[in-house]
């Protein structure tokens, strides 16, 4: 069944140019679609035609009826006097109405009026169908997912930051258990703990989904389909993000060889057109009519345009050269604001060339951390010293330039001291040209700031390269951007971001702020989210174990020689469980489209590494 159906549809603003030309897609019931494109490029206003926003120029579309439709970019406005906790109620109003119904029938009851009893049981079966006994608990479980704390729950709606309220909005859509999901940038006011909480929201939700994001990670767990809005039009990818890449390379480099074949043609059939011309002037016309012939044959091949790739980033860091063990130095460091402690106690050590990703919830002092090191703040206690030969290079979240009105290329000039011919040259490496150069920094998108400010950095030599959200609210092609600039410097870098592709791409470092300490943990991404699982798992087990077995007199120790023994078997046990895992991520993957073999692959996931956590924990105790 078809939930979402699209046909050529068109839309223009009043700059007369289509921003949708002529886009057709359908989506069926269930379907989890993430929508890409470049910005501007068409995906918000989709969306607002979809809800009925703004009105379509020419084209059809059909929402399947009976389907209840929400749009998380959209923020509805409620009377000032709302908290937050208000409008998360109003996701129930129809279980609260049938309440307030049923307390009337139960007061004429107990004033013995018994002609209302069957309209009680009918409205007290619709109440436990709509979980009317569970509305309190539901509440307190998204709000506590999308980390709506009990604070913010009591604070008034209109008081509340443009993030908070699209968590609260978000919240708000499903506990009403919408039919259709369309999610604009959902990710981009999220910690990492909320967006995982999110992910595994969507991917139990049996509704249809459609995702705008730049949150790659996002779209590799949820989106089994990916439709890309391109020049107004749209192209369909079967699979996740990964898939999509991969497929879109693909299609580049095929589309690239039919036009290098066609260009083959065309100098082939040119060159024959010119010789028989020539010849035909010897005294055939029949020369002259083949020649016609073939060079209508060449306008027909010259329609196929060479495909198109995002230019790619030439430039690159002028790594500073380090000599000594010690690029950053942090001891016994502490911070505080307003009496509350951010962190304390913090020891590290950062050496030439390590790859460090500093993360954790959104307000644990993150940024904190970084402003102490740059020395643009004093910690409460401890020190930071960085080494003698380091030079630091630091890409702050929000962007600012001394002089907004002032052009990028003055910016360039006046900043960076640097001779006009380098100036232009270095502004056209990162794709400023022409009259673009000569527009205020302060008209500049946050992608095209951080390009800049990027341009500037890459002029210096650094042997510490830190950045602050260096992806955040960017598009895709704007994260590859800094992506291609970070890849190859090879000193060492620092960084804080919540994407989780940005993170798994660089990181060979964690450092994981919560609870005002730091856990120091090396490995990738993947690596410190199996061993944070596996953690949790063990926990859980002992907190689930009966009293009377904790209180039971311990077993015996076996000797060296049988606990070398169960060790080596538990230890071939876990590989062989990893084995079982990491087939099952392959199987997992080539299933990314079928959305219920992906349900049964998620079952035996749960069950494999349940098994896998077990055989830790008793490896575990059996090392001790």
């Amino acid at each position: 069944m078809i939930d979402i159906s699209v046909k050529d549809l068109k839309k223009a603003y009043s700059d007369g140019v289509d921003i949708l030309a002529g886009l057709s897609f359908d989506v069926q019931e269930g379907e989890h679609v993430g929508i890409l494109g470049k910005n501007g490029g068409g995906k918000t206003t989709l969306f607002r035609l979809l809800t009925g926003e703004i009105q379509k120029d020419a084209g059809e579309i059909f929402i399947a009826r009976g389907k209840r439709l929400g749009v998380v970019s959209q923020i509805p406005v409620y009377p000032p006097e709302y908290t937050a906790e208000d409008v998360l109620k109003t996701a129930h109003e129809r279980v609260r109405s049938i309440g307030r119904r049923m307390a009337e029938l139960e007061r004429a009851m107990s004033a013995g009026d018994e002609s209302v009893l069957g309209e009680y049981d009918r409205l007290s079966a619709d109440f436990q169908r709509l979980g009317g006994y569970d509305t309190d608990f539901e509440r307190a479980r998204v709000a506590n997912g999308l980390e709506i704390n009990e604070e913010m729950r009591a604070q008034r709606f209109d008081s509340l930051s443009g993030g908070e309220k699209t968590r609260v909005n978000l919240a708000r859509l499903i506990l009403e258990d919408t039919d259709i999901l369309l999610l604009d940038e959902p990710t981009n006011h999220l910690d990492l703990r909320a967006v995982q909480w999110l992910e595994d929201y969507i991917l139990h939700f049996r509704g249809t989904v459609l995702a705008i994001s730049h949150d790659r990670w996002f779209l590799d767990r949820t989106a089994q389909r990916i439709i890309e809005i391109k020049d107004g039009k749209a192209d369909f990818y079967a699979g996740n993000y990964s898939f999509f890449v991969t497929e879109r390379q693909r299609r580049f480099e095929e589309q690239l060889r039919i036009y290098e074949k066609n260009q083959a043609k065309i100098d082939q059939l040119t060159k024959a057109a010119q010789d028989m011309h020539l010849w035909a002037f010897m005294g055939s016309d029949k020369l002259h009519k083949r020649a016609f012939s073939m060079e209508k044959r060449i306008e027909k091949l010259q329609t196929v345009e060479k495909p198109r790739t995002e230019r790619q980033l030439k430039a690159r860091f002028a790594s500073g050269e380090f000599s000594g063990d010690e690029v950053l130095v942090l001891e016994d460091v502490s911070k505080s604001y307003g009496g509350r402690e951010l962190f304390s106690g913090v020891d590290l050590l950062v050496e030439g060339g390590e790859r460090i990703a500093l993360i954790g919830d959104n307000g644990a002092g993150k940024t904190t951390l970084l402003r102490l090191i740059m020395g643009e703040e004093h910690p409460d206690g401890g020190r930071i010293y960085r080494g003698p030969s380091v030079h630091v290079s630091y890409l702050p979240q929000i962007i600012r330039f001394d002089v907004p009105s002032r052009s990028l290329y003055d910016t360039m000039l006046w900043s960076e001291k640097c001779s006009p011919q380098e100036a232009r040259d270095r502004l056209a490496a990162f794709s400023f040209r022409g009259e673009d150069v000569f527009r205020p920094v302060g008209a500049l998108s946050g992608g095209e700031q951080s390009r800049l400010r990027l341009c500037m950095l890459m002029r210096r030599e650094t042997n510490l390269l830190i950045l602050d959200e260096p992806t955040n609210h960017l598009d895709i092609a704007s994260r590859e951007w800094i992506e291609d600039a970070v890849s190859d410097y090879d000193q060492a870098l620092l960084f804080v971001s919540h994407d989780r592709w940005f993170i798994e791409k660089f990181a060979t470092r964690i450092w994981y702020l919560s609870g005002g300490k730091i856990t120091d943990f090396r490995g990738s991404f993947t690596e410190f989210s199996d061993w944070q699982s596996r953690r949790a798992a063990v926990r859980a087990a002992e907190r689930s174990r009966p009293k009377q077995e904790a209180a039971a007199p311990p077993p015996k120790k076996p000797n060296a020689k049988a606990r070398e023994k169960q060790l080596a078997k538990l230890e071939r046990a876990i590989e062989k469980t990893e084995t079982a895992l990491a087939e099952l991520g392959e199987r997992e993957s080539e299933a990314a489209s079928d959305y219920k073999k992906l349900l049964e692959l998620a079952a035996e996931r749960e069950a494999l590494e349940a098994e896998c956590e077990e055989l830790y924990r008793q490896w575990e105790t059996l090392s001790e």
